[in-house]
């Protein structure tokens, strides 16, 4: 999912895209309406019978209404919806027109359920925020506002928020977008740890075996607590801190496992296949750290050319665009660079995307001057460039980029880039089609609202949505039986590396580039 980002000038300031960037733009913080003697929130007014005024402000009653929190960027409803004595929360609605300066009311159900309650401000949150900056103004053709009004009503009997959430689902579906979309904060959690590339925890990757549902060490990160306690991939977790594993499932085990850095936990693993007697079982605490969980395995290749000179070549995965990608990636390439690689492989397969800005970084990595990157369309359907500002490669060498149907988003944006400005070939298969952006906001209970509030063209303007990009070569996915040699810094990769059929074909077309000069 794609978080909006730009490099250019143009965006260095996130207040300058209110429609973009900033939910709410006329949202009047504590600030109160010489008309209306109270806390005002402006936006196109409506009623249950028909639209009174182009530009009307809601009065929120605070004998019945929680004042808004101060801190209005990260939770613009939070008080929104207070538990009120009466049935009903009552909203004033005054307007500035001269015709209209009578007040409107309009009353909204507020649930008794407490927890129902929380997820009714959650609505006026979402429903809000998509109304400032969805990309199409028209909510698919229907009125936003009536909307909020019938998914307040179906929510208002209802009892769990669960099924709270569901109406706002369900609200959000009507849409027609399926990047638009609530998600709970254990997944929002879980996404901010994708995207921020590092969390607290011990360093082990576990998964549930499908037929026993048994917690199965995948791997442990190099240098991590759990690498260095000698846990190893296959071993099975029993107990944590004492608690029994059986039925948990591997998310809730993972949740178990992080913690601050410095406090402790321990597991009971068994290694091995003897469950007769207590052999193989052990029981390891761990101290809790920071983990890296980096974006980047890459290898140095040696590559025989057609004159039979041997030169190297540099091979880097890119599995997701997290903050550190960018700054990683650089750092990989002065390291190649130092140690005299000719040409480079940048595989982005199965790479579905992540931060946009990461994407532009990584791309300024391999190019020159004041190029376009992309192109992004706004919901009025305006369309602006985003340009690198005197940009300086790291190196000119002769570059492929490796792509497939996995390769989405902020992968198809670098790979687009990087094509239609001459610097790499693309080999591989089509990818995804995904040719939206999203922007990211945490909701006042945890919650995280991802909403399309941009669509994007290559830098040559082909429009990549539902469509994708075709690669200059393809390749064939068999697997080649011969493996090459290669010194791969990510020892788990290899295997898979080596017997990569579209490596060779990815070598071809830089044997190619060499052959007709390198391009600058």
């Amino acid at each position: 999912m794609e978080s909006l980002s730009p490099i250019s000038t143009k965006f260095s300031n996130p207040n300058s895209l209110p429609s973009l960037l900033s939910p709410f733009s006329t949202f009047n913080h504590r600030r109160k309406s010489r008309k209306c003697k109270a806390w005002t929130l402006s936006f196109p007014c409506f009623s249950s019978y028909k639209t009174v005024a182009t530009q009307c402000k809601v009065q929120l009653n605070d004998r019945d209404l929680v004042k808004f929190d101060s801190d209005w960027r990260r939770s613009i409803g939070r008080g929104l919806f207070g538990v009120a004595a009466a049935a009903a929360a009552m909203f004033s609605v005054c307007c500035d027109s001269p015709a209209l300066a009578e007040s409107l009311t309009v009353a909204f159900p507020v649930s008794r359920a407490r927890e129902v309650n929380t997820v009714q401000r959650t609505l006026v949150e979402t429903w809000g925020l998509i109304r400032e900056t969805f990309i199409d103004p028209t909510f698919n053709h229907q009125d936003w506002d009536l909307k909020l009004q019938q998914t307040m009503v179906e929510m208002f009997p209802l009892r769990t928020a669960d099924a709270a959430y569901n109406k706002i689902s369900g609200m959000l579906s009507t849409l027609g977008d399926p990047f638009t979309r609530i998600i709970s904060p254990k997944e929002y959690q879980n996404f901010r740890i994708g995207s921020d590339g590092n969390l607290q925890g011990v360093g082990i990757f576990i998964n549930a075996e499908p037929r026993t549902g048994h917690l199965i060490v995948l791997s442990c990160i190099e240098g991590s607590p759990a690498a260095r306690a000698g846990i190893h991939e296959g071993d099975e977790l029993i107990e944590i801190n004492g608690e029994r594993l059986d039925g948990t499932d591997d998310e809730t085990a993972a949740q178990k496992l992080r913690g601050r850095v410095g406090t402790t936990v321990t597991v009971k693993l068994h290694s091995g296949t003897g469950w007769g007697s207590d052999s193989g079982f052990r029981e390891v605490k761990l101290s809790r750290d920071f983990i890296k969980l980096s974006p980047i395995s890459s290898a140095i290749i040696p590559h025989k050319t057609p004159d039979g000179h041997v030169s190297k070549l540099g091979y880097v995965k890119l599995s997701a665009f997290s903050q550190t990608a960018a700054a990683e990636m650089e750092n990989c390439i002065h390291e190649m660079e130092a140690q005299d690689v000719c040409s480079y492989i940048l595989d982005l397969r199965n790479n579905p995307g992540g931060l946009v800005k990461v994407g532009l970084d990584v791309a300024q990595i391999w190019l020159d001057g004041d190029e376009t990157l992309v192109n992004t369309i706004d919901r009025d359907g305006n369309m602006l460039p985003i340009n690198m500002i005197d940009g300086h490669a790291i190196t000119h060498d002769p570059l492929v980029v490796l792509v497939n149907e996995g390769s989405a988003s902020a992968s198809e944006i670098l790979a687009g880039a990087l094509h239609d400005n001459g610097r790499a070939i693309l080999v591989g298969h089509k990818t995804f089609g995904k040719g939206k952006i999203q922007s990211v906001t945490e909701l006042h209970d945890g919650s995280a609202l991802f909403v399309t509030v941009a669509k994007y063209l290559s830098p040559a303007l082909h429009d990549i949505d539902q469509v994708g990009i075709t690669p200059d070569v393809q390749c064939s996915t068999e697997m080649l039986s011969s493996p090459k040699e290669s010194l791969l810094k990510d020892k788990s990769s290899a295997s898979s590396l080596e017997a990569d059929s579209c490596i060779m074909v990815a070598e071809h077309e830089l044997d190619v580039q060499e052959s007709k000069g390198t391009p600058s």
